[in-house]
């Protein structure tokens, strides 16, 4: 990829087809920190097995300063069977009065099994402030954790209990994009650090199980969808 942002410049597409009608995910990316999520819509032609896509929404990014995003055309065919498929094609760059045109290329995309974002949840919320309780999950072993909202400490040393603690998040038409960060302090008597995440979005109530060790982080995203 000529004049990519990074210096390993990663394409994943999650795709769904439905009646000929495409639609999905985009992630241009160099590692699950630095990358571009965008939504695209687009066909399928079953008798030329060739999909056509094109990204729209940004949903969200994180890259360099210097870097720009850019939103991209797909014209790709399918081939291959079972043990090994893959598409093969071109993209363009589509005209939009908010982003830079893209450089055109080629593309060969291999299918994997698992997306590279598997291990950092998103949750796509609309309701301003949401509340985050983390416990102790299990046995109480002196799990101590702090805890960073893009890049920012929010709680510092704080040992996991029965008891939650508790700390909040802003995500709305001005706060996009808010990836929580727990880390891990110490390990307690059973490692690793092990923690249940309750988080209240309005009437929405998830549950999340994280668990980081002193080499790697447990992180969620938020991301803004009205």
């Amino acid at each position: 990829m000529v004049g990519g942002c990074f210096a390993v410049n990663n394409i994943e597409l999650q795709i769904t087809i439905h009646n000929g009608e495409v639609s999905g995910n985009s992630y241009h990316y160099f590692d699950i920190n630095n990358y571009v999520k965008k939504k695209f819509t687009g066909s399928y032609d079953s008798a030329l097995k060739k999909i056509y896509l094109q990204e729209a929404i940004v949903t969200t990014y994180k890259i360099p300063q210097q870097c720009q995003v850019c939103i991209k055309r797909y014209e790709l065919s399918y081939s291959g069977n079972t043990s090994d498929e893959a598409l093969k094609g071109d993209w363009s760059s589509v005209i939009s009065p908010d982003y830079p045109a893209c450089e055109t290329g080629t593309i060969k995309l291999s299918r994997v099994r698992e997306s590279a974002f598997k291990e950092i949840p998103e949750i796509l919320v609309d309701t301003g402030q949401i509340r985050l309780d983390f416990y102790d999950n299990g046995e109480i072993d002196g799990d101590s954790i702090s805890v960073r909202i893009n890049d920012r400490i929010v709680l510092s040393h704080k040992k996991l209990t029965a008891e939650p603690i508790t700390t909040y998040v802003t995500v709305d038409l001005n706060n996009k994009f808010q990836e929580v960060e727990m880390i891990a302090e110490n390990l307690g008597t059973i490692p690793p650090n092990t923690a249940l995440l309750v988080i209240t979005a309005g009437k929405k109530r998830y549950e999340l199980f994280m668990s980081s060790t002193s080499q790697k982080s447990a992180k969620v995203r938020f991301l803004y969808e009205k």
